[in-house]
């Protein structure tokens, strides 16, 4: 699997992850009561779903495993092309959510000559690497479109906490347990943050968005969890990452 390359050292005034969209305090404490509830059940009973509470039920059009590993394989080949070369003109919503949303819209869609180009994938580099097509259904690439969101509803916009609280599945608090592009959750209080997994590398978009900066930023696992703010560090111990998730229609 290609790695993301690691973006030059975050200036000191960066080393806090970013500020993203607030959710009611009161409905946010209850659902992370029922998720560190679930996990603890999860812990003794190794199929419990860790949010059933909170979790729609499965998406009849889930991924097969094997269209699974191809999913995985585009959408950390779609974030890793957004961490080299710069975000497309086409990713428009610039968050941490937005950035899952973007990847998953794209994986979803066929890998054709055109989309090839779009994305400046058409260098032999890259034309040689490319992972197999998914080989989905109609309705299977509508996925994006149908996040489902904290009133229930369904569209093509899924805040951070919707995505985790109503599209994907608790795995662990274990990081040793995510497989790329599974989900890191992060709840500081007032702000919830998402990153992703990509095997030694996390990615992530810090919310912000200035003439000089993307917001886009990759770190070594190994540095994340030495982190000088250790309300990032992906362990256990911290009582302000609620875990390792994983979408809702991936087989496993």
């Amino acid at each position: 699997m290609r790695h993301v390359r690691v973006s030059p050292a975050v200036p000191a005034a960066d080393r806090a992850a970013p500020r993203v969209s607030h959710e009611p305090a009161a409905a946010r404490r209850a659902w992370l009561a029922r998720a560190v509830s679930g996990a603890a059940l999860a812990s003794l009973t190794p199929y419990a779903h860790a949010l059933t509470a909170a979790t729609a039920s499965a998406d009849p059009d889930a991924l097969t495993p094997q269209q699974s590993a191809a999913f995985r394989a585009w959408f950390v080949r779609i974030v890793d092309q957004q961490m080299r070369r710069g975000p497309t003109p086409r990713w428009t919503q610039r968050d941490c959510a937005g950035l899952v949303r973007f990847a998953v819209g794209e994986t979803l869609k066929p890998h054709d000559s055109k989309w090839l180009r779009a994305n400046g994938m058409t260098g032999l580099a890259d034309s040689s690497s490319m992972p197999p097509e998914l080989q989905l259904s109609a309705s299977q690439r509508t996925i994006s479109n149908r996040w489902t969101q904290l009133d229930g509803s369904t569209g093509a916009y899924a805040s951070a906490i919707a995505l985790i609280q109503r599209n994907s599945r608790f795995v662990s608090k274990d990081v040793n347990q995510a497989l790329p592009g599974d989900l890191l959750f992060f709840d500081q209080g007032d702000d919830q943050h998402l990153m992703i997994w990509l095997d030694r590398y996390i990615a992530y978009h810090t919310g912000t968005v200035t003439p000089t900066d993307t917001g886009l930023r990759a770190v070594a696992v190994s540095d994340l969890m030495q982190w000088k703010d250790s309300r990032w560090q992906p362990l256990d111990g911290n009582p302000n990452f609620v875990g390792v998730f994983r979408l809702d229609f991936l087989t496993p």
